[in-house]
């Protein structure tokens, strides 16, 4: 008989306990050897990367960067005498995996894209919050100084970014999505070279920073969480959508240089490194309330300016948004984050969940509406995307972060 461990706090209440039972594979415990394989992956970084950003420091200012990019569009064969380091980076990179198959990861994105605006409250609410209990990954968020004092903008350059990478078509190789997975790797890069220099960096207690626990964590977020909590707002989707979706983020995370035995390649998969996750590495601190408290700050400044409509807009932002994510983290977590507790706003993205199922159970009767509701979606997406570039002049190379770290 084997030997499994009790659930994480994670999954014993709240919307990951009901997802678990709803749409969960069933058991997916895991045991004392499986966390102990799973922990090894906290000392591990990418070396290919890394190499790359000691490049970039090596060679005169801007140099290796032009020549990054350069690579991006046209592939290593672009650049004139690159250095070894790019090479063996972008080698690797450009042998794509056998099991990526680009029919599914259009169908994975066509599924992320009909779920237009609605889509990005989970990658807020869930995603990003629920990210926050990952105590020793927010060390390194903290450390930049970014994320508390500007988690507005890194709520929008994120989710700016994962519009990118889940718009059908972008991930092929010289495509936005594409690009921007990489660049992101690069950003981790830089983030982990920064770290490391720091005196104060407790490797005991941080483990290695940005490793390959915290990357397949952004990872899971991005998929499984993403498809849990659009399920829990009344998305439906079909066994198909959800392994495209699955199959869509297994390249992602393979571009954004995650092990490739920590890539999921089955939503089941998914489920089991989602425990192991939830089990070592959701540890709520301090830092925890700190940036759950900035991004708080983050939605109460959409009414900011707009007289008395402005103050209900950002007390109904704040409340909603709590209420989402209180929802889906339970009440031990969400207290411990010190989100608002509004029974209120809770009953009301109950409700609208429900019509949410009953409109998504229409559509899947009706020819035709997939497809409208796709195009819908889009359309949602990419007139999100230009109104925050109006007002936030978005950087899609990430250049302002690597100069952060």
């Amino acid at each position: 008989m084997i030997d499994r461990l009790p659930d994480p706090e994670l999954f014993r209440q709240g919307g990951f306990k009901l997802a678990a039972r709803l749409f969960g594979p069933g058991d997916i415990r895991g045991t004392e050897e499986q966390v102990r394989r799973f922990r090894e992956y906290a000392q591990a970084e990418d070396g290919l990367a890394d190499e790359v950003v000691a490049m970039f420091h090596r060679l005169p200012k801007g140099q290796g960067r032009a020549l990054f990019e350069r690579a991006l569009t046209g592939g290593i064969a672009a650049v004139d005498d690159p250095p070894r380091e790019l090479v063996e980076f972008f080698r690797a990179v450009e042998a794509t995996p056998y099991w990526v198959d680009y029919d599914r990861l259009d169908r994975g994105a066509r599924a992320i894209t009909r779920t237009g605006v609605l889509g990005l409250f989970p990658l807020g609410d869930m995603s990003l919050m629920g990210g926050y209990l990952a105590s020793r990954a927010t060390k390194s968020l903290v450390a930049t100084g970014e994320i508390e004092h500007m988690a507005g903008r890194r709520l929008v350059e994120t989710a700016a970014w994962w519009i990118e990478v889940t718009t059908p078509g972008k991930l092929r190789p010289g495509e936005s999505g594409y690009a921007a997975a990489l660049r992101v790797r690069l950003v981790h890069a830089y983030v982990r070279a920064a770290m490391n220099r720091r005196d104060d960096w407790d490797y005991a207690a941080w483990d290695r920073p940005v490793n390959q626990v915290q990357t397949t964590g952004t990872l899971l977020l991005f998929s499984l969480v993403f498809v849990l909590g659009t399920q829990l707002l009344g998305i439906r989707y079909s066994a198909r959508e959800r392994a495209d979706i699955i199959h869509l983020w297994r390249y992602a995370g393979w571009l954004l240089g995650v092990d490739e035995e920590l890539l999921p390649a089955t939503e089941e998969d998914a489920w089991r490194l989602l425990w192991l996750l939830a089990a070592t590495e959701f540890i709520p601190d301090e830092d925890s309330k700190r940036l759950a408290k900035a991004l708080l700050v983050s939605h109460e400044q959409v009414g900011s300016g707009r007289g008395a409509a402005g103050r209900v807009l950002s007390h109904l932002s704040v409340r909603v948004h709590s209420s989402i994510s209180r929802l889906v983290l339970g009440k031990t977590n969400a207290d411990f984050l010190e989100l608002p507790d509004d029974p209120i706003a809770q009953g009301a993205v109950v409700t609208a969940a429900a019509l949410n199922y009953a409109a998504e159970t229409v559509r899947q009767y009706i020819p035709g509406a997939t497809l409208l509701r796709e195009v819908v979606g889009g359309l949602e997406r990419r007139r999100y995307l230009d109104q925050l570039s109006r007002i936030f002049q978005l950087d899609p190379t990430y250049a302002r972060h690597m100069r952060a770290a």
